[in-house]
């Protein structure tokens, strides 16, 4: 088994266009199977050397998601914090898209609250009442998934390099200037059948109790939230797998429902 620490970047780009290739031909991670093992700074590294190699041919970062924000998925992934990961243009999928399920491995998803951002927010403005001043809108979203770990556990090393697992966004309508303060549910639902469920989800703070985290670490690496991004406020419980069912539902009383079809 081989750990590597401090790629060098040669390394690095050999990594980071094998993890591009595998994940376009829709089999994510293969180079994991083989006993890569990556210290986690060098996780990072390569979760931003596919991002160049995307960007280089024309996708581009619209925001992040955050993941692990439970202590139970941190510690099953060897991790003592969240992940996050960069979403793409080319991955956002209107309310009611219908998508194949061919183009994804072992598709799971997760029933998540996302925002988008009408201001900038900077390291030292990250109280709830800056956070929540800089939102524009909330919208119930239907988070995609490749759910696939290839390497021995624990597996917080290659969660990082492979963008978090995601693989897209399902985006319902938004709810402008929610209240200050209000309790709403949560569920997940496979063809008509409650997969996961939430009674008590407070706003703002259950919802962005994260975001701090995503500011602060972001600017270790000089980067920064910007207006216009959009954030996945992080799930609160894991990726669940479709299976053979077709139909995928999230539904909050508060904000709205999101639908999909996976065929």
């Amino acid at each position: 088994m081989a750990t590597m620490s401090q790629l060098d970047d040669d390394t690095l780009n050999t990594i980071a266009n094998q993890m591009l290739a595998d994940y376009d031909a829709v089999d994510p991670g293969k180079i994991f199977a083989n006993g890569l093992r990556l210290e986690i700074p060098d996780a990072w590294r390569v979760q931003t050397a596919v991002t160049r190699l995307r960007e280089q041919r024309g996708e581009s970062v619209v925001g992040y998601k955050i993941g692990c924000v439970c202590d139970s998925n941190q510690k099953a992934m060897g991790l003592s914090h969240p992940v996050w990961g960069r979403l793409w243009s080319n991955e956002q999928h209107a309310d009611e898209a219908v998508l194949g399920k061919a183009a994804f491995a072992n598709v799971a998803l997760e029933a998540e609250f996302a925002v988008t951002l009408s201001s900038a927010i900077s390291p030292g403005h990250t109280s709830t009442e800056e956070i929540t001043s800089a939102i524009e809108a909330v919208y119930p979203v239907i988070e995609i998934h490749n759910k696939v770990m290839r390497g021995e556990a624990p597996n917080g090393h290659e969660l990082i390099a492979n963008n978090a697992i995601h693989a897209g966004v399902v985006r319902g309508q938004p709810v402008p200037d929610p209240a200050a303060l209000l309790t709403t549910d949560l569920a997940l639902v496979f063809d008509g059948d409650i997969v996961d469920s939430w009674a008590s989800v407070q706003w703002p703070g259950d919802i962005l109790s994260a975001i701090k985290w995503l500011v602060e670490t972001l600017a270790e690496s000089s980067q920064r939230l910007k207006a216009g991004d959009l954030i996945l406020t992080g799930a609160f419980g894991p990726p669940i797998p479709l299976g053979d069912k077709t139909r995928v539902d999230v539904t909050s009383s508060a904000f709205g429902n999101v639908g999909a079809t996976f065929v």
